[in-house]
């Protein structure tokens, strides 16, 4: 199989993880506050990644210059989008309770959820396929660690969805367009920047880490906080070590 392929694949397989924290959500019962307690896991594990598989790769293939550009210039792309999306009804797209406004409380809101977790989404998926640029092996454990915090997000997001009194074939096919678009994310990440130098290359992945950075502090730790409380950091930092661990015995 060609290497597009197999970015394409990664990136779908890490995306399928929605699917299954959106049944969890949707068909479940699980108490508020243990879907809190997963995404406040999921966003652990995701800073260790960003920290230790992207922001790293970055520095050490374009410098601190290309590193800091990208890495600011991803949270504002991010901010900028989301506060959009925000004032349209998809503020609180992550969260479990009843914060998330029906379309009769806000019309347009399910489309901007919508746009939004695809938002959320994609950052993601374009750094698996970047991942696969220097010697057409993907970051295993970028996957690995995408695939662990996309769950909760899928999680809390369609417990949400639910209470909003939006009906099953809105989430699920919210989720699996989602999860196609991150396997075709991760295959253009691949097949487009690999053309590029090492300077445009880490300063893409540096991107990325800024908006997901972004992503988690706007969308993620509000909804871990809300129910955990005093165990929101214990939790977090359980998943960054966890991650942390992976990518050390994934070095060697």
């Amino acid at each position: 199989m060609p290497l597009w392929f197999w970015a394409g694949f990664w990136g779908l397989l890490a995306g399928s993880a929605l699917l299954l924290g959106a049944a969890g959500g949707y068909f479940s019962h699980i108490p508020q506050r243990w879907t809190a307690g997963v995404t406040a896991f999921g966003s652990g594990v995701l800073i260790s990644a960003l920290s230790f598989e992207l922001m790293d790769e970055a520095f050490r293939r374009g410098g601190f210059a290309s590193a800091a550009m990208g890495f600011l210039a991803g949270a504002a792309i991010y901010t900028a989008a989301n506060i959009y999306l925000n004032h349209r009804g998809a503020r609180h797209r992550k969260r479990s309770g009843d914060q998330q406004p029906s379309e009769d409380e806000q019309p347009g809101s399910g489309l901007a959820i919508a746009v939004g977790a695809l938002l959320d989404g994609i950052p993601e998926s374009i750094v698996i396929g970047v991942s696969m640029i220097h010697g057409g092996v993907v970051s295993w454990v970028t996957v690995v660690a995408i695939f662990l915090s996309n769950i909760p997000e899928g999680l809390s997001s369609s417990a949400g969805m639910k209470k909003a009194g939006r009906p099953v074939r809105y989430v699920f096919g919210v989720w699996t367009v989602i999860a196609v678009v991150s396997g075709i994310a991760s295959l253009l990440g691949f097949a487009v920047f690999r053309n590029f130098s090492p300077g445009v290359i880490a300063a893409t992945t540096a991107l990325a880490a800024g908006a997901i950075l972004s992503m988690l502090v706007d969308t993620m730790i509000p909804e871990a906080f809300q129910e955990t409380h005093d165990y929101a950091g214990l939790i977090t930092v359980a998943g960054f070590l966890i991650a942390f661990a992976l990518s050390k015995v994934a070095g060697g």
